[in-house]
């Protein structure tokens, strides 16, 4: 099973941007996106790429519905899931920028 991350924009460089993932912060690539992104946007991240963006109206419904599943998930797979997600992206990232 393959799971997205939403995260907030925190800034951007090029087609890079820092994002914010429950106050983890990672690099995560925006070439695949279409549309522009700016800071303060939230996006869906799956191994290091921006998916695609979360509509500004869905925001809050879209983390609410990550922080439940979290929340209830506690030692589960896809609690574990997350977080291999998170630290394959840097890996990823770290590897691409030839510093892994």
């Amino acid at each position: 099973m393959c799971l997205g991350i939403p995260g907030q924009v925190l800034s951007i460089s090029g087609k890079t941007a820092v994002v914010d993932f429950w106050g983890t912060q990672k690099d995560v690539r925006l070439d695949s996106l279409e549309e522009a992104v700016l800071p303060g946007d939230y996006v869906i991240n799956h191994a290091g790429f921006a998916l695609r963006v979360i509509p500004t109206d869905e925001v809050m419904d879209t983390l609410a519905l990550y922080e439940t599943i979290l929340a209830e998930a506690g030692e589960d797979p896809i609690a574990r899931e997350v977080v291999c997600e998170l630290q394959a992206t840097e890996d990823l990232l770290l590897t691409v920028a030839g510093r892994g």
